[in-house]
C-alpha cells in the first residue's frame, strides 16, 4: 500500500494515496452553520466548495489556529471531495503488507482508522476518509451544505 504521511503535531498519520486529489497550502476557511463539529468550515477550491474535515477533533489532539505553513489534503469521500486539515505533508511511502496491523475492534473511538503501519522512524496511523464521519454526521453536513447553496441561490 501507498501512503501519504502527514503529521498533526507530533503524531504521524497516513492516507491512502489513491485517495489523494491533491494537496494545496491552508487558506482562510469560512465557517460552515448547522455543520458537524468535526467540519471546520468550507474553502473555495476552483469555484468548488469543499468540506474542511477537523483532524485534530476527530483525534483529540488540541486545537490550534490556522497556521499559513498547514496545509490541506484534498481527498476523495464516497460522496465528496473534502479538505484535511494537516500541520504538514510529509512524503509518500511504500508500505508491506507486513508492516501493517488492523486495529482492534475492541479499541473504541477508533473507527475512522485503516490500522497502523510500523515503519523504521515510527507508528504511523491510516486514517480511513471513507469513514470518517459517521452516518448522522454525513447527513448533517450534506445539510449545512445544502442549506449554503440556497442561501447563495437566493441572493
Amino acid at each position: 500500500m501507498r501512503l501519504l504521511r502527514f503529521r498533526l503535531d507530533a503524531h504521524q498519520y497516513g492516507i491512502a494515496s489513491d485517495s489523494v486529489v491533491e494537496i494545496v497550502r491552508a487558506v482562510a476557511i469560512t465557517p460552515l452553520p448547522g455543520a458537524p463539529s468535526v467540519v471546520e468550515g468550507v474553502i473555495d477550491v476552483r469555484g468548488t466548495i469543499v468540506p474542511v474535515f477537523d483532524l485534530r477533533a476527530r483525534f483529540s489532539i488540541p486545537s490550534k489556529a490556522l497556521e499559513p505553513s498547514d496545509q490541506f489534503i484534498l481527498a476523495r469521500t464516497p460522496s465528496r471531495i473534502a479538505a484535511l486539515h494537516v500541520d504538514r505533508v510529509e512524503d509518500l511511502v511504500d508500505v508491506d503488507g507486513a508492516a501493517m496491523s488492523d486495529l482492534s475492534p475492541a479499541l473504541s473511538g477508533t473507527s475512522h482508522l485503516a490500522g497502523i503501519a510500523t515503519l523504521p522512524d515510527g507508528l504511523v496511523l491510516i486514517h480511513d476518509v471513507e469513514t470518517f464521519l459517521s452516518r448522522a454526521e454525513a447527513d448533517c453536513l450534506a445539510t449545512a451544505l445544502a442549506g449554503r447553496n440556497a442561501t447563495r441561490g437566493a441572493r
